[in-house]
């Protein structure tokens, strides 16, 4: 069968690509909380403090991705040739050796991400309170302004209009997301299923743990009818979703579009009433922190597999005493999955590095903004700032167009 251009290869450790551009996104919304409270110097100080943490919070995320790296490295250049050494001098206790030093460097990884997201939960409990802190301090000022602007009412209204449309959006494209996290995980477990008849293909799966390289590799060597329409059925339905989602996501951007908008001309009437702005960017920034917490306890589960495997490959394969016997027959499969495996350990550790270096810009230079208070910038030099910083998050935010050609295929 052709190569496929397959909905399942999201499934490989996308997370760690996603990972720069929401730690570049939590950083400009920072700038704009910052930039909203202009004129009220007790709630400049809260969000200084708090962006002051998430800088010395993405400084240790540096610090595990880079153990990351180390240990992606170490598989590449030390397990899998000790790996293919011992398959091809049949030397079983080297190998159990080597496994057990990956195991260690994957306990290592695990135990720090758990301390980072830990870190991250206490600091996105102390970004809520900021939250209350805005909103009670706009609600004590707003009840001191007595005229209302009926231009500025009107204005408020039609925001309110949309984020309720965003809130609508928001909660279809989530529905959307859990129904194909739960169609991809019945997609998995249904390829792991066939893996487990396999030799060959278990054997893969131990050495390659990114679910869309497994998939095609049954697809390469599954010849069972039933097998592949069923699978193919799986991936098909997947599709429907996965366009669904980018639709969706399309209509997401463009009410964001109007927003932001609205709120702009919301934000500079409100500083001529000398009135608060809406939090408005404290709560995306929260869920964009979120976002990267999530990332990383998908980071830990993934490592976690990758332990299981590990232990699964000693245990069946150089412990087993009855699938030692059968070793020589599956050499050659052994030798062709760990060249496979050293392609896609070191894309990964790519990604890790892309973002290691965006935590580690996020850590020194990110957040210099901090540097001038918002309330010594003219009107002027303060609608330059908020309009460039809205710019660079839109180029963030800009999903890819969809059309019907443009539709994920399932094969050629």
């Amino acid at each position: 069968m052709a190569d496929s251009k397959m909905a399942v290869s999201q499934w490989s450790p996308k997370f760690v690509k996603e990972l720069p551009l929401v730690v570049r996104k939590t950083a400009l919304l920072y700038h704009l909380s910052y930039l909203c409270l202009a004129n009220f110097p007790s709630l400049e100080r809260i969000i200084r403090t708090r962006a002051v943490e998430t800088q010395l919070l993405f400084g240790s995320s540096d610090a595990t991705m880079l153990k990351c790296i180390l240990t992606s490295e170490n598989l590449v250049q030390i397990l899998f040739p000790m790996l293919t050494t011992a398959v091809e001098n049949n030397k079983v206790d080297l190998a159990v050796k080597f496994l057990g030093k990956a195991r260690a460097w994957i306990k290592d990884i695990i135990t720090d991400v758990d301390n980072i997201v830990e870190k991250y939960d206490l600091h996105n409990k102390d970004v809520a309170s900021s939250i209350s802190d805005v909103i009670k301090e706009k609600i004590d000022t707003d009840k001191k302004i007595t005229e209302q602007d009926q231009e500025l009412k009107q204005i408020e209204k039609t925001l309110n209009d949309m984020k309720s449309e965003l809130q609508r959006t928001t909660e279809k494209l989530y529905e959307t997301m859990k129904r194909i996290n739960s169609k991809s995980q019945e997609i998995q477990e249904f390829a792991r299923s066939i893996s487990k008849t396999s030799d060959d293909l278990g054997i893969f799966a131990v050495f390659v743990p990114f679910i869309g390289l497994v998939v095609k590799s049954i697809y390469d060597a599954v010849h069972d009818p039933e097998n592949a329409a069923h699978l193919r059925a799986l991936e098909a339905q997947l599709n429907i979703l996965i366009a669904d989602k980018t639709a969706l996501k399309q209509k997401q951007w463009q009410v964001q579009l109007q927003i932001t908008a609205l709120q702009r001309k919301v934000a500079r009437a409100s500083f001529a009433r000398n009135s608060i702005p809406d939090p408005i960017h404290l709560p995306e920034f929260q869920k964009s922190f979120s976002q990267i917490q999530d990332i990383l306890i998908q980071l830990k589960n993934f490592w976690e597999s990758v332990g299981q495997l590990l232990d699964s490959l000693e245990q069946k394969t150089f412990v087993g005493e009855d699938i030692i016997e059968d070793l020589a027959d599956l050499k050659d499969v052994f030798l062709n999955s760990i060249k496979i495996a050293k392609k896609a350990w070191g894309c990964f550790g790519a990604g890790c590095q892309r973002a290691s270096v965006m935590f580690k810009l996020h850590t020194k230079d990110a957040y210099k903004f901090l540097e001038v208070s918002p309330s010594s910038l003219s009107k002027e030099q303060w609608d330059i700032e908020y309009a460039s910083v809205k710019e660079q998050l839109k180029k963030i935010d800009t999903p890819e167009c969809v059309t019907s050609s443009d539709t994920p295929a399932l094969s050629e």
